[in-house]
C-alpha cells in the first residue's frame, strides 16, 4: 500500500501549475505539451492526490516543469501585487486609522486606554509600530444600524443595496468591553455553526447539494443535512465528505468537531500571546512547526509547511512549487486579525497580509484583507453587512480579479431576489476555477451574505449552498454575520445548542475548549492590542 500525501506530489501540482498560469495569463503552451507528450495527466478534480505514483522519470520531469512555470511572466502581475506598499499604493480608497485614543480614554474594549499592568498590556518588541498606512513592509518590526436577532425567513428576503452606494467613513470602535465580549462570542459561534454546516457536503458539485437536501424537505437550505429519508441511489451518487460527515450530520453532532477553519483561528491567538500584533510572517512559520501537525494542513498550507521543512524562508515558502498560492486558504486565517481590531480595518488588514505572506501571493492574499477588513469593520457595532463588504473591498487592489469577484458577487446577489438564480449565474462565470480558488468562493461568500442582508441563519445557508468550498466560506459567513448579531442569544438556538460549547482541535492546549472563553481570550488579546504603544 502506497502513502500517497496530498497536495505535495510534482506530478499532480504541475496540472494545478499549468491551470493557474492559464488564470493568470502566462502562455505554457510549450509546457503543457511537453508534460503531455511524456505521459502526464491533469491533476484530481476533487482530492489532493492522483491514486497512484508516477513513474520516477515522470516525477523527476513534473520538478523541472514546476521551476520552468515558476520563470514565465504574467501580464497581469502589475494589476495584482503581493508586497503590501505596492498593494496599499494600488487602492485609493486605503482605509485610514482610527484616531488613537487619549491616555485614561476607553479603548475598543470600553476600558480605559491608560496601560495599566493588571490589564496583561503586550508590550510591543523595540521598533515596532501599529501597522497601518504608515508601516507599510509585511515584515517591519513593528451609519446603518445592524438588525440583530431577526427572524426573517428565507422566502421573505429582499436584496441588499449593491456596493455602488458611496462608502462612508470608517467608523470608530464604540462597543463596550461586555459588548465586544458578546459579539466575539457570537462571531466564533457563528465561524462554528457555518463550518459544521458545509462540512458534509465539502467536495460535492452543487447538483449534489441541492439533491441531497431536496430530498430530505430541506432545500431551500434552513438547517442541518441529514442522511435520514435520503434514498440510497442518491446516497452513492452523492456520498457525504468522507472526513466531514461524521459529526455533522443533524443526527450525529456532537459538539464542534476539529476543523482547519477553526484551528487557523486558534492558532492566530498564540500567535497574538507570544508576540502581540507586532509579529512576523517568519514567526507565523514557527509557530506552525511548534504547533500545527502537519496532517492538519492542506493545499497551499501544506506545500508552505513543506517548504519550512526543506528550509526555505518566507516568501519563498509561498512560491516555491505551491499552485494553490491563490486559492481560499489565507481567507480562512484571516478572522482572528479582524476580530481583534474592531473599527481598524487597514491595521486588520496589514496583519493578515503578514500571515498570507507565508503562503499565499497576490489574489490569495488579497482574500484575507477583504475578510479582515470587513470583520474590523463589524467589529465597531455600527454598521450593516453592506458596508462590510464595502469596507473590505477598499484593501483590494480594484483592477485585480478578487476585487472583480466581490463586485459582480453584490451586484448579482442584489439583482435577483431567488438566490439560486444568483448561485447559477456565478458558477457560470466562475466554473473554470477550481472548488477551492479563492476567486470563485469569494464572489459566492459576498453574494451570500449580501442576499442575506444580515441575517444570520440566511447567511449560513445561502454560503454554504452556494457549493464550492462549502465549509469554508459557511464559516466566514457565519463569523461576520455573528459578529455583526452581537450576541450569542441574537444566534437561532438550532444552530448554538448542538455545538455545546465544546471545540475540539490538535492545536495544544485547546482542545475541549468553549467558545465563551475562546472570546474572553480575543477580547483581552483585543484590548492588549488597543494598548501598546
Amino acid at each position: 500500500m502506497n502513502l500517497r500525501l496530498t497536495w505535495v506530489q510534482p506530478e499532480d501540482l504541475v496540472g494545478h501549475e499549468l491551470r493557474q498560469a492559464e488564470e493568470d495569463g502566462r502562455d505554457a503552451r510549450a509546457v503543457r505539451r511537453r508534460w503531455l507528450d511524456a505521459g502526464g495527466g491533469p491533476p484530481p478534480a476533487r482530492s489532493g492526490a492522483s491514486p497512484h505514483p508516477a513513474p520516477p522519470q515522470l516525477r523527476t520531469l513534473a520538478a523541472e516543469l514546476l521551476d520552468e512555470l515558476a520563470q514565465l511572466p504574467s501580464p497581469l502581475a502589475a494589476a495584482e501585487p503581493t508586497d503590501l506598499p505596492s498593494i496599499m499604493a494600488a487602492c485609493p480608497d486605503w482605509p485610514a486609522p482610527p484616531p488613537r485614543p487619549r491616555p485614561g480614554a476607553p479603548g475598543p474594549s470600553g476600558r480605559s486606554s491608560e496601560p495599566d499592568a493588571r490589564a496583561g498590556a503586550a508590550e510591543r518588541p523595540p521598533g515596532t509600530a501599529r501597522a497601518g498606512p504608515d508601516v507599510p513592509s509585511p515584515d517591519d518590526p513593528k451609519p446603518d444600524a445592524p438588525r440583530r436577532g431577526e427572524s426573517r425567513g428565507a422566502q421573505q428576503h429582499a436584496p441588499g443595496r449593491a456596493l455602488a452606494e458611496p462608502p462612508r467613513p470608517t467608523s470608530a470602535p464604540g462597543r463596550s468591553h461586555g459588548n465586544l465580549a458578546a459579539a466575539l462570542h457570537a462571531a466564533w459561534l457563528g465561524r462554528a455553526a457555518g463550518c459544521l454546516l458545509g462540512r458534509p457536503v465539502e467536495k460535492l458539485p452543487l447538483d449534489g447539494i441541492r439533491a441531497l437536501a431536496r430530498a430530505t424537505g430541506n432545500w431551500p437550505l434552513t438547517t442541518w443535512f441529514t442522511a435520514r429519508g435520503v434514498p440510497a441511489e442518491l446516497a452513492a451518487a452523492h456520498p457525504w465528505n468522507r472526513r466531514g460527515a461524521d459529526g455533522s450530520l443533524a443526527e450525529n453532532i456532537d459538539g464542534m468537531p476539529e476543523d482547519d477553519d477553526l484551528n487557523y483561528p486558534l492558532l492566530h491567538l498564540l500567535l497574538l500571546q507570544r508576540h502581540g500584533c507586532g509579529f512576523r510572517t517568519a514567526d507565523v512559520g514557527r509557530l506552525w512547526l511548534e504547533q500545527l501537525p502537519a496532517g492538519r494542513a492542506f493545499t497551499a498550507e501544506r506545500v508552505a509547511y513543506r517548504n519550512l521543512l526543506c528550509g526555505l524562508e518566507p516568501p519563498l515558502t509561498a512560491v516555491h512549487h505551491n499552485p494553490f498560492r491563490e486559492w481560499i486558504g489565507a481567507l480562512i486565517r484571516a478572522d482572528a486579525h479582524g476580530w481583534t481590531h474592531p473599527g481598524d480595518p487597514a491595521a486588520a488588514a496589514a496583519q493578515a497580509h503578514r500571515d498570507a505572506a507565508l503562503t499565499h501571493t497576490a489574489n490569495g492574499v488579497y482574500g484575507a484583507m477583504f475578510l479582515a477588513a470587513a470583520l474590523a469593520e463589524a467589529g465597531t457595532g455600527t454598521a450593516d453587512v453592506h458596508q462590510c463588504l464595502r469596507t473590505g473591498l477598499r484593501v483590494v487592489p480594484p483592477s485585480s480579479r478578487l476585487a472583480e469577484a466581490v463586485r459582480t458577487g453584490v451586484e448579482t446577489a442584489s439583482a435577483h431576489r431567488d438566490f439560486d438564480t444568483v448561485v447559477d449565474w456565478l458558477h457560470s462565470a466562475y466554473g473554470t476555477y477550481h472548488w477551492v480558488h479563492v476567486i470563485p468562493n469569494a464572489a459566492l461568500l459576498t453574494a451570500a451574505l449580501t442576499h442575506a442582508d444580515g441575517d444570520f441563519s440566511a447567511s449560513i445557508c445561502r454560503a454554504v449552498s452556494a457549493g464550492m468550498d462549502t465549509d469554508s466560506i459557511g464559516a466566514a459567513a457565519g463569523s461576520l454575520a455573528g459578529l455583526l448579531a452581537g450576541s450569542p442569544d441574537a444566534l437561532p438556538e438550532h444552530w448554538t445548542a448542538p455545538l455545546k460549547n465544546r471545540l475540539a482541535t490538535s492545536v495544544p492546549g485547546f482542545d475541549g475548549i468553549g467558545f465563551d472563553a475562546l472570546a474572553q481570550l480575543t477580547c483581552q488579546l483585543t484590548h492588549q492590542e488597543a494598548l501598546s504603544p
